[in-house]
C-alpha cells in the first residue's frame, strides 16, 4: 500500500525488516526443535539462537545471486552463525518457513485491524448514544418516508461494524496455522515432533493436512472479510456523502482549520474523506476476487498464489486499518445540524404522516382502497402546492382526530428499546 494510506503501526508489520524477523523466528524455533529430538547438537541450536543475524541488504544482496529469497536468506544467517550455521533450515523446504512466517505476521496485523474496527464501532455507538432523540426525515428510494432520529440510523452503523468486528476476529483466528511437513506435506523430512514443538513455541496451530502450503481457503477467508468490512464503511461514507449535499446539509465531515476543499472554489466543504473510504473499498473487494483464485493451486502447489499474496495480504490489511481509522474520526468528529434535519422534515408539508392518516382512515370505517386515494391525493397534493397535509386531510375528512395523525413522538415510540440493544454493545 502508498504510503498515503499507511498508517505507521500496521505498515511496520508488513516491512521486509518484520518479514525476515518472523521468518528468523520459525528457523530458530525449528533448530531448538530439532536440538529437543537429538538430531541437531544442542551447542549449534544455542550458537543459532545467540549469533543469528541479518540484514535486509545482505539478503537483498545474497538474492541477486540465488534468484531465490529464502536461500538467499539462509545463506545470510547460516553465515552469521559460523561453523553450525549448516544446521540452520535443516529439513526444512521454503513454505514451511514462507507460511508459518506469514501466520506470525498475520497475527500482528490481525492486532492492529481488529483495534481500529472495535475503535470504528466504538465511535458509531457513543455517537449514537449522542443523538438518539435527533429528530431527522427517514428516506427510501433516495425519497422522504417517515420520521426516524439521526441516533437510530447511526445504531444501524453501529451494529454493521460490531458485526465486521466478529467476522474479522475470526478470520484471523483460523489463520493461526502453520505448517512444517515438508515439501509434499508427508513428514518426510520432518517428524510432526519437530512441528509440533515449533507451533508450541510459536502459539500457532499445526495444519491437520498440508501440501507444500497452508490451504489458501484460510487466507480467502480473509480478503473476502476484508471486501465485506469495507462493503460496510462504504455504506456509513456513502451516507455522510448523501447527507453532505448542498440541498440537504445534514451532516457535515470534519473540515480542518487551514485544509482547503478547492483549489479553484475557496467555498467548497468537499466530503474528500467519506469518498477516499468508498474509493478504497472497490480496491479491497477486488483484492477478495483474488484471494478466492488464490484456493485452487496445482496438485500439492504452484507459486500462481505468492505473486498476488505479497500485494493483496499487506494491502488488504493496511487499506482496511487506514478506512477504519478515517471512518472512526468522521463519525466523531462530524457536524450533525439538527436544525437542518427539522427543515427538511418539513420539505413536503406534511405528506410524510401519509401512513398514519391513512390508519386514520381505516379505523374511521373506510375501505383500505377508498382510505388510500383520499390520502394519495391530499399528500401528493400537498408537496406539489405547498400547502399543508394537515389542512388539506382537515377539509377531505372533517372527522379525524389531526393532532394524533400529525405526532412526531408516536414514531419514536419504539425506538428506546433499539437504544437498549445498543448499550449492550459496548465494551
Amino acid at each position: 500500500m502508498i504510503p498515503r494510506y499507511t498508517r505507521k503501526e500496521i505498515g511496520e508489520v508488513w516491512s521486509q525488516q518484520r518479514k525476515l524477523e518472523c521468518w528468523l523466528e520459525v528457523e530458530l524455533a525449528a533448530s531448538e526443535a530439532w536440538a529437543e529430538e537429538g538430531v541437531v547438537p544442542v551447542d549449534a541450536a544455542k550458537a543459532a539462537r545467540e549469533k543469528a543475524a541479518f540484514t535486509v541488504e545482505a539478503v537483498n544482496e545474497r538474492e541477486t545471486v540465488t534468484d531465490h529469497d529464502v536461500a538467499a536468506f539462509v545463506d545470510v544467517v547460516a553465515a552469521s552463525v559460523g561453523e553450525h550455521g549448516r544446521w540452520v533450515h535443516y529439513g526444512l523446504t521454503s513454505s514451511d518457513v514462507l507460511d508459518t512466517a506469514l501466520a506470525l505476521q498475520l497475527r500482528q496485523a490481525g492486532e492492529v485491524v481488529l483495534a481500529s474496527a472495535r475503535a470504528y464501532r466504538n465511535a458509531l455507538i457513543e455517537r449514537a448514544l449522542e443523538q438518539r432523540d435527533t429528530l431527522c426525515v427517514g428516506r427510501t428510494h433516495g425519497v422522504h418516508a417517515e420520521p426516524t432520529t439521526f441516533g437510530l440510523r447511526l445504531a444501524g452503523f453501529a451494529f454493521e461494524a460490531d458485526r465486521n468486528l466478529a467476522r474479522l476476529e475470526n478470520a484471523f483466528e483460523q489463520l493461526r496455522f502453520g505448517k512444517l511437513s515438508g515439501a509434499v506435506g508427508t513428514y518426510a523430512s520432518v517428524p510432526p515432533a519437530v512441528e509440533a514443538r515449533v507451533m508450541e513455541r510459536l502459539g500457532l496451530q499445526r495444519e491437520d493436512v498440508a501440501t507444500q502450503v497452508v490451504p489458501r481457503d484460510r487466507h480467502a477467508v480473509l480478503t473476502s472479510r476484508i471486501a465485506i468490512a469495507g462493503a460496510g464503511l462504504e455504506r456509513f461514507a456513502t451516507e455522510v456523502r448523501n447527507l453532505q449535499r448542498t440541498e440537504v446539509r445534514e451532516v457535515e465531515e470534519p473540515f480542518g482549520a487551514g485544509q482547503k476543499g478547492s483549489s479553484a472554489m475557496p467555498h467548497k466543504r468537499n466530503p474528500i474523506r467519506t469518498e477516499r473510504i468508498t474509493g478504497l473499498a472497490r480496491v479491497l473487494r477486488g483484492y477478495a476476487q483474488a484471494g478466492l483464485e488464490n484456493v485452487a493451486l496445482w496438485h500439492e502447489r504452484d507459486i500462481s498464489h505468492s505473486g498476488a499474496e505479497r500485494v493483496i495480504l499487506p494491502d488488504a490489511t493496511i487499506g482496511l486499518d487506514y478506512m477504519q481509522d478515517l471512518a472512526a474520526k468522521v463519525a466523531s468528529e462530524m457536524t450533525i445540524r439538527a436544525e437542518r434535519m427539522k427543515e427538511n422534515l418539513e420539505l413536503t408539508h406534511g405528506a410524510l404522516f401519509s401512513q398514519r392518516a391513512l390508519t386514520a382512515l381505516v379505523e374511521s370505517g373506510l375501505s383500505r382502497d377508498d382510505a388510500y386515494r383520499v390520502v394519495q391525493e391530499n399528500a401528493q397534493r400537498a408537496w406539489d402546492t405547498g400547502t399543508h397535509f394537515r389542512q388539506l386531510l382537515a377539509e377531505a375528512a372533517p372527522g379525524l382526530d389531526l393532532d394524533a395523525v400529525f405526532d412526531y413522538d408516536a414514531y419514536l415510540g419504539h425506538v428506546p428499546e433499539i437504544f437498549e440493544r445498543l448499550e449492550a454493545l459496548r465494551d
